[in-house]
């Protein structure tokens, strides 16, 4: 080859390597279209299309609250302000039927993938004690299964991730690896956060992209929000008009509640009327505001809460300032999801983002045990319940700061946090653990602003109504790999109709025991009793599986009517639909909280009590 010949394929190589670089994986799935013949001469160069995003494709920002419940926010009529949310909904639509799976885990990979956590391995938690060797428990989402991040970085998005991830297995989670089930292997270009179900916010167990990294002392959500737009502006000065995707996952409001004074301090004196009067005082707000059905009943208190006009007035001004520090803790991640949208209205990127606000990925956690918790004092000292008691108020002033490295409020607060339904996260059988509040938020696409819609929806919705709103296909294959069916239903029919009758007609519900199922707005359900209401795996009631309740969500929109007596035929429909759905989504073994505390997960024939298995799971890193 004659020398000025070689230079000239030197130099147009050189000139093309960024749009070879951005083309690397149309490569992959183009076919050759040159000629490649013996000689240069002889040949004819073809280079592939870079990917990118359809032509206007919005920018995409997911926002996901931890333990919040339904009654919480201000924004759909919970007694603690926040005025982001607010004006996200006010500005967009607010969804009032939307469902989680009542608990982390499966709620995290059942969003990220559009499939249901069983069909996606996470039936339970990816941590060692709490998954087990079947296809629907081991806690590793497949490669057959592609989460959004994996799907719109193929199709022109930059992604990223920031805050609590929570879908990696535990044997993985160090620094040597393996990477697959990390963000970055799931098709995130860049992380910071961490990999657990909690971590102290003031010494988290920190990680960034695919390393162990020091935590600077401040309070996580604020590192995690400097990160996030750090991520964004360095994009978009490199690709001003390439859009880009945000998983944007604060440990908020998960235990350990801690937070500065200066936001628990707004709250001093508000909650001193209780539980009860915050539980009627949300109720009439939510009417008022339309989230709640006018003729909506608020169900009674739940079993085991006492009245908080029976408790001693050391319970009372122990209880009030758990749940002060608990608003607080709300409020302050409103600020800190304020400042993100903020500066994406500074840099002019906010007209054209489409955001989703899914303000908690469960119901209000019930934790906190009855009598709340600064530091799992209940297990590492096995105290009495009114030594538990004396025990958090000599420490009533820790409690939200980095010293109370639990940090729970107690289980009337939860069941107030999660008005107008009954129960709490973890019990898969309750509208109170599995109903969150949704927010869509899209200027360009959305003309009935403050609207509010009712149709059924759950967080499985979450990623084809993304994929449909920016106009991409689901592929079929990712990286050559072919790719279980989508299982959500888009929502974007709903955008411009809020009388459209719901197209997410069937779902089914389990957490370890706990179990129900939706269809056509009948649910049949069977509670699984656990002891984390009094941290005591010995206290609970025996488990009846012959003890299942029937409720008509459409004439009864709380729960408190059982009709399975009165339609025992219907009740059969539903539970054998149930086991079709649970066959159908690898659900099988049913696993329990009883074989979880025992640790009998086919892998150890050692017992657990419970207080060791909490603390397998609850354990919280320093950085490294």
């Amino acid at each position: 080859m004659k020398k000025n010949s070689i230079l000239k394929v030197l130099t147009l190589a050189l000139l093309l390597a960024p749009s070879a670089k951005l083309a690397l994986h149309a490569q992959e799935t183009q076919p050759y279209q040159g000629v490649v013949g013996r000689t240069l001469a002889q040949s004819k160069e073809w280079w592939p299309e870079p990917v990118k995003a359809p032509a206007g494709a919005p920018n995409v920002v997911w926002i996901l609250l931890d333990d919040v419940g339904f009654g919480a926010a201000g924004t759909f009529g919970g007694l603690i302000n926040t005025p982001t949310f607010d004006a996200l909904a006010a500005n967009g639509l607010r969804y009032t039927n939307f469902h989680t799976t009542a608990i982390c885990a499966p709620t995290r990979s059942a969003l990220l993938t559009g499939r249901n956590s069983a069909s996606v391995h996470v039936s339970g938690f990816s941590h060692t004690v709490l998954s087990a060797g079947f296809p629907g428990w081991d806690g590793r989402m497949p490669a057959t299964a592609g989460t959004i991040a994996e799907i719109l970085r193929d199709n022109g998005y930059n992604t990223f991730a920031v805050g609590k991830y929570g879908v990696t297995p535990d044997e993985e989670a160090t620094d040597a690896g393996p990477f697959d089930h990390w963000p970055t292997g799931k098709g995130f270009d860049h992380f910071l956060g961490f990999l657990g179900s909690q971590t102290d916010q003031y010494k988290p167990d920190l990680v960034e992209d695919q390393a162990h990294v020091r935590p600077d002392g401040r309070h996580l959500s604020d590192q995690i929000t400097d990160k996030a737009i750090f991520y964004i502006d360095r994009q978009k000065k490199a690709a001003p008009d390439k859009p880009f995707f945000l998983y944007y996952a604060p440990g908020a409001t998960h235990a350990p509640h801690q937070v500065d004074k200066y936001w628990s301090d707004q709250y001093k004196g508000k909650f001193d009327k209780g539980w009860d009067v915050y539980r009627d005082e949300v109720f009439e707000r939510q009417k008022k505001l339309g989230v709640i059905p006018a003729d909506a009943k608020l169900p009674d208190r739940n079993p085991d809460i006492k009245a908080w006009d029976q408790l001693s007035a050391d319970e009372k001004r122990l209880y009030a300032r758990f749940m002060e520090i608990y608003a607080g803790y709300l409020t302050y991640t409103d600020f800190e999801v304020g400042r993100l949208i903020n500066h994406l209205k500074e840099i002019n990127q906010l007209d054209n983002t489409l955001v989703f606000v899914m303000i908690g990925d469960n119901g209000a956690s019930k934790e906190g045990t009855l009598n709340g918790d600064v530091d799992r004092s209940f297990c590492s000292k096995n105290l009495t319940e009114q030594e538990l008691i004396s025990y958090n108020l000599n420490k009533i002033g820790e409690i939200g700061t980095p010293s109370a490295t639990q940090g729970n409020y107690p289980l009337g607060w939860a069941q107030a946090a999660n008005t107008p339904f009954k129960f709490w996260k973890q019990d898969a059988n309750s509208e109170g653990g599995t109903r969150n509040p949704l927010i869509i938020f899209w200027p360009k696409g959305i003309k009935d602003k403050g609207g509010i819609r009712t149709q059924y929806s759950h967080v499985i919705d979450i990623l084809p109504t993304t994929l449909d709103l920016v106009g991409i296909k689901a592929p079929e294959q990712i990286r050559g790999i072919q790719q279980q069916p989508i299982e959500g239903t888009s929502l974007a029919y709903s955008i411009d109709d809020a009388k459209a009758p719901s197209h997410h007609t069937l779902q089914y519900y389990y957490i370890y025991g706990a179990r129900s199922i939706y269809h056509d707005g009948w649910k049949a359900e069977l509670a699984y009793p656990n002891s984390f209401i009094t941290g005591n795996a010995q206290s609970k009631q025996p488990f009846d599986e012959n003890a299942w309740e029937l409720y008509n969500l459409n004439e009864d929109y709380t729960e408190r009517i059982d009709l399975a007596k009165k339609y025992p035929e219907k009740l059969a429909e539903l539970k054998n639909l149930f086991e079709e759905q649970a066959k159908a989504h690898h659900l099988y073994p049913y696993i329990t909280w009883d074989d979880v505390y025992a640790a009998r997960i086919h892998r150890t024939k050692d017992s657990k009590p419970f207080c060791d298995a909490v603390k397998d799971v609850t354990k919280t890193g320093e950085g490294q």
